[in-house]
């Protein structure tokens, strides 16, 4: 390996590293507010990029009848709550909300697809849809479970993934597609060839990151999310409705997810069910973390970002075993570090 291979597949490891900060730090972020190991974050980031890939085709993806379909799940939800115990302005407003919001999304997707619209605009459609998924799959799915432990919540975020799947082959089939470069400028330097996606992906990256830092730090939405993942029973007592903080940090993970998409769509060539694979390799940056520690996750992204492209030099064919075979010395590490308490000891 010359340095010229090197700086190249450096380039291509902090590009998938930045991309896996993100998802590392949703799944810390969520599983800290609900307790859910959100596998099916993975989803969302395949859907984004493949329903990107299909509006630049001109034609209307199968996500808005998902986005529909389970909006009118929630509207329905509500309205029934609305009826039966209570007429609440709150909960009459929600079935609105979940109903119209689809449907307008829907309509106006349906409108536009076939007009040829340039990227940047394609690129916000895409949010538009994928974003709202996140807390309509909140409500429809873990809301009525939200007391049930991490075992049970972790069987169905597992469920919800295989499903989503499905719906991935349904909607999109099986090829693979990769979107339009953002950003195709290219600089040298040094002699070196440097891509200016690798430099788009990795500032909306960092930028992301700090405007989720400010958020958390001074935002009041933000610090009732900080105070939820602290101690959820003394939220609740001091007037923070864990189903909201639920639904936010749904709405993040659906964001992040949604931009990871549209990011990495360009660089790599997505299938219905890549997500799976892209989920699983920020769960392991998020392990590295412990599930807590957002620096630690940031910096296990990196780090796994960086292996999976030199390995996949030197051998390409176990790349991801090499990968996810991390997970055990970090899970080893962390068991021979933790804390016995007394239950335990027992």
């Amino acid at each position: 390996m010359n340095s010229f291979i090197a700086v190249l597949l450096a380039q291509d490891g902090l590009t998938n590293g930045a991309i896996y900060a993100l998802l590392a730090l949703v799944l810390v972020m969520v599983f800290s507010v609900t307790r859910i190991i959100l596998i099916p974050q993975g989803e969302i980031v395949s859907y984004a990029a493949l329903t990107l890939a299909t509006l630049q085709a001109h034609r209307v993806p199968g996500t808005i009848y998902l986005l529909l379909a389970g909006g009118i799940i929630v509207a329905a939800k509500d309205l029934w709550a609305y009826l039966r115990r209570g007429r609440s302005a709150r909960r009459l407003k929600s079935a609105l909300l979940y109903f119209v919001v689809p449907a307008a999304i829907a309509l106006l997707v349906r409108e536009t697809s076939a007009l040829g619209l340039p990227d940047w605009a394609n690129t916000l459609m895409t949010l538009l849809i994928i974003v709202p998924l996140g807390p309509v799959l909140y409500r429809v799915v873990f809301e009525p479970i939200a007391g049930a432990s991490v075992l049970v919540l972790l069987i169905v975020s597992v469920a919800i993934h295989l499903a989503l799947v499905g719906f991935g082959l349904l909607f999109f089939g099986p090829e693979g597609v990769r979107t339009t470069p953002l950003v195709s400028a290219r600089a040298t330097i040094g002699g070196f060839m440097l891509s200016g996606q690798t430099g788009f992906v990795i500032a909306i990256a960092a930028i992301l990151i700090v405007l989720m830092f400010l958020f958390f730090e001074f935002s009041l939405p933000g610090k009732a999310l900080r105070a939820t993942t602290f101690n959820r029973t003394g939220a609740r007592l001091v007037g923070i409705d864990p189903a909201r903080a639920g639904i936010l940090a749904f709405f993040f993970a659906a964001l992040i997810g949604g931009v990871s998409g549209i990011l990495i769509s360009s660089v790599t060539t997505i299938y219905y069910d890549t997500g799976f694979l892209i989920g699983l390799k920020g769960f392991v940056a998020a392990i590295f973390g412990g599930l807590v520690s957002y620096p630690l996750a940031a910096f296990g992204a990196v780090f796994i970002g960086l292996l999976e492209t030199f390995s996949s030099f030197w051998a390409s064919a176990f790349k991801d075993v090499i990968v996810f075979a991390l997970i055990i010395p970090i899970l080893l590490l962390r068991n021979f570090r933790a804390e016995i308490t007394e239950e335990e000891e027992e």
